[in-house]
């Protein structure tokens, strides 16, 4: 049973709860930060995320997944004309997203620290940028021993209108457990 907190917030609770008891060396944490935009709107951002250990794909061994868990919080903003609506923007929004996270080429390979990462994701709040309690989170990004950037766009993929998603630069500190 979690401890009694705000109901947005006890998802990424559990979250971090479970990635506390996992063993050593099992995963890669990160915690990421900077700034996402709807339309030409800012808000700060934040992310814990946990990048698990690599399943390669194929019998190369050059192409491999990992299981991704990520939680997430995205700050409101005061847009004037959204004042009122159905879908505001005076919301931060919390989410949980689970995916994989894809890299490719051997292990000395320039580019290995390169990634695509794809995940689903479950919201506390509706908004202008996030329309439905359910998204798409799509990452690009570089990583490094214990530095990170990446661009990452989260959606719900036009499947609910408004649609106008949040796309982000964060910049992150890892280290492996």
């Amino acid at each position: 049973m979690l401890p009694a907190c705000p109901r947005p917030f006890r998802g990424t609770l559990a979250l971090l709860l479970a990635t506390a008891t996992l063993p050593a060396a099992a995963a890669h944490l990160e915690v990421q930060g900077g700034r996402s935009y709807m339309d030409s709107y800012g808000a700060n951002t934040a992310f814990v995320e946990a990048i698990f250990a690599p399943h390669a794909i194929g019998d190369s061994g050059r192409l491999d997944w990992s299981p991704d868990v990520s939680a997430g919080w995205i700050d409101s903003r005061d847009v004037a004309r959204y004042r009122g609506d159905a879908y505001g923007t005076d919301h931060a929004v919390v989410l949980v997203a689970a995916g994989a996270r894809f890299h490719y080429g051997d292990a000395g390979a320039w580019y290995r620290p390169l990634f695509f990462s794809f995940q689903l994701a479950g919201t506390s709040q509706t908004t202008q940028a996030l329309s439905t309690h359910y998204q798409f989170v799509s990452t690009l990004g570089w990583q490094g021993e214990h530095l990170s950037f990446q661009i990452r766009h989260i959606s719900n993929g036009s499947l609910h209108k408004p649609n106008r998603g949040e796309t982000m630069a964060l910049v992150g500190v890892g280290f492996d457990l």
